[in-house]
């Protein structure tokens, strides 16, 4: 049996015709030819696969295709905007690049699609410890390659770019690494 499914996909409208059972990381990849979400472990587990939908984090492999009729995705290429010649990537995208808050890149998609809804959501604006409340609000999204002191301080330079965080990895120069090089 299929169905066909009408969403909304990085601002644009996408029908498909999949079984309504279809995970949403497979239409997103086959179906629709969207790369950029991974999937890691294919439970719900590491957050590789996280999209936004409904402006809500979710991960993809866990959403059946028929669930998203009529509702709005958002995948990693969706963060950023301007045109596919000219795209102006999203501040965590930028940040995640400068700082060196990626490796391997499973896990990458996710995390910025994560980051980028924490920033837009404004959850670390008047944190105590932002650095606390990062890690607090990525524990979702595991990644096998960092120590996460990249990516965290890659979400707080997009978050909070006047500098409102707190101390930048106390006692290792800044570096936010503990030390380690």
């Amino acid at each position: 049996m299929s169905l066909l499914v009408t969403f909304g996909v990085n601002g644009q409208i996408a029908s498909v015709e999949v079984s309504p059972w279809k995970r949403l990381l497979d239409v997103l990849r086959e179906d629709l030819h969207l790369t950029g979400t991974k999937e890691g472990c294919g439970e719900g587990e590491c957050g590789a696969c996280t999209v936004l939908l409904d402006g809500v984090p979710v991960n993809s492999c866990l959403v059946a295709a028929g669930q998203c009729d009529g509702r709005a995705v958002t995948t990693v290429e969706g963060l950023a905007r301007g045109s596919a010649a000219e795209p102006l990537l999203h501040a965590v995208q930028r940040e995640l690049v400068a700082r060196g808050g990626a490796q391997c890149g499973i896990c990458t998609p996710g995390i910025a699609v994560c980051a980028a809804h924490l920033c837009e959501s404004g959850a670390l604006v008047g944190a105590s410890d932002p650095r606390a409340k990062v890690r607090e609000l990525l524990a979702g999204n595991i990644c096998r390659c960092t120590g996460y002191q990249l990516v965290v301080d890659a979400v707080i330079a997009a978050a909070l770019p006047d500098g409102e965080s707190a101390e930048d990895g106390a006692g290792d120069g800044g570096r936010g690494d503990g030390g380690a090089r």
